[in-house]
């Protein structure tokens, strides 16, 4: 089936990276935006995660399209994304996720772009369907040192204790010391 018959078909991606086209020859191009984009967010969101180990492999498959040797090349480059965001300090962590997210978009973008027609059907549809089996699924999650909610928290401290939802440095309890006798 051509590519143009193929788009004949709805268009929208949900939240697993679905993607089904309607209509126009320029919605092929939105299409592939937006599997990409739920490609690099599926990278981000799963790495350090308990679904990284399956979307890693099947995401680096999916890049090495047979190439063993391109497979690991990718492997090597998801391990050290996924090894960037651990390492970042709290306060950069949502900058270099958001970096990370664009990066796989635009790799996962190049890659769809440079492929016959054919094959540019194969290999998203192939996209769709692996996110669609190893992404995250519209949970939350967080980062290391992190809180994450799904809902509604609150967190409250009474009697003079202490009420956090995280703690990433000591924390104590009581007054402020008094001053030193010697000072007077």
């Amino acid at each position: 089936m051509g590519l143009r018959r193929c788009l004949m078909r709805s268009y929208r991606v949900d939240e697993i990276g679905r993607s089904l086209w309607e209509g126009h020859d320029e919605m092929l191009e939105q299409a592939l935006a937006a599997l990409a984009a739920a490609g690099g967010a599926a990278v981000v969101q799963a790495a350090g995660t308990d679904a990284w180990a399956g979307l890693r492999q099947a995401l680096a498959g999916w890049f090495g399209r047979g190439d063993q040797q391109r497979e690991r090349a990718e492997l090597e480059r998801l391990d050290r994304t996924a090894g960037e965001l651990d390492a970042a300090a709290a306060g950069a962590v949502e900058r270099l996720r958001m970096r990370q997210e664009g990066v796989w978009q635009t790799r996962v973008e190049i890659l769809l772009e440079n492929l016959e027609e054919a094959e540019q059907i194969h290999a998203a549809e192939s996209l769709r369907a692996l996110l669609a089996r190893h992404a995250p699924r519209g949970g939350v999650s967080a980062g290391r040192g992190g809180l994450a909610v799904g809902g509604n928290v609150e967190i409250r401290a009474e009697g003079g204790s202490i009420a956090a939802g995280v703690i990433n440095a000591g924390a104590h309890v009581g007054g402020p010391a008094g001053p030193d006798p010697s000072e007077g």
